[in-house]
């Protein structure tokens, strides 16, 4: 560990311009991490000066009460995605949490909402051993447990190097509908 290191994710064009400005002026280490398929995201950007994000203040981008889904940088849309369809298709409905940094992580308001909801989906590209996720659900069931009605599900990317033909990368790579299954697992005999 590295004292005082910040590590940023953001999911929005939005995210981006206020925790990049965060980072250039805070004094400690930060680590910023970009995803480059997000370079052509579209949306509202504030134009003012003052547009700076908090470190460690998660977005809650979605209210929900059925079931909480966490995603990680661009998984957010993924998220999103599938928490429509569980409203339209399944009449469920998912509270959708963006991060924003994972050091600080706002574990605060991710154990609220998931004592509210009582069921998790963590979603991330990365592998499912050893990343974010593997960690987010072990702080989750540390702090949370007697609140889980159903264990803790994530949605993580293939055991695979990541491929770079695009078929083969959107193969490796977790979509609303896994994301959909998941929830619904989580929720299983109570809707």
């Amino acid at each position: 560990q590295i004292p005082g290191l910040l590590v940023a994710c953001p999911s929005t064009p939005a995210d981006g311009k206020g925790l990049l400005k965060a980072a250039i002026r805070d004094d400690n280490p930060v680590i910023f991490i970009e995803h480059e398929s997000l370079y052509g995201a579209r949306g509202e950007v504030p134009d003012d000066e003052d547009h700076v994000l908090d470190f460690g203040k998660a977005d809650v981008r979605r209210e929900g009460d059925d079931v909480t889904i966490v995603g990680i940088l661009r998984m957010v849309q993924a998220a999103e995605k599938a928490a429509q369809e569980l409203e339209s298709e399944h009449d469920a409905s998912a509270e959708v949490i963006d991060p924003r940094t994972l050091r600080p992580l706002d574990l605060d308001t991710i154990l609220e909402s998931v004592r509210k909801t009582n069921r998790c989906v963590i979603v991330e590209e990365g592998w499912p051993h050893g990343g974010v996720g593997a960690n987010l659900a072990a702080l989750i069931q540390e702090q949370a447990f007697d609140h889980l009605d159903a264990p803790i599900q994530r949605v993580t990317g293939a055991d695979v190097p990541m491929p770079y033909a695009k078929r083969m990368e959107q193969a490796a790579i977790p979509h609303p509908e896994h994301v959909v299954k998941a929830a619904l697992a989580t929720l299983e005999g109570s809707i």
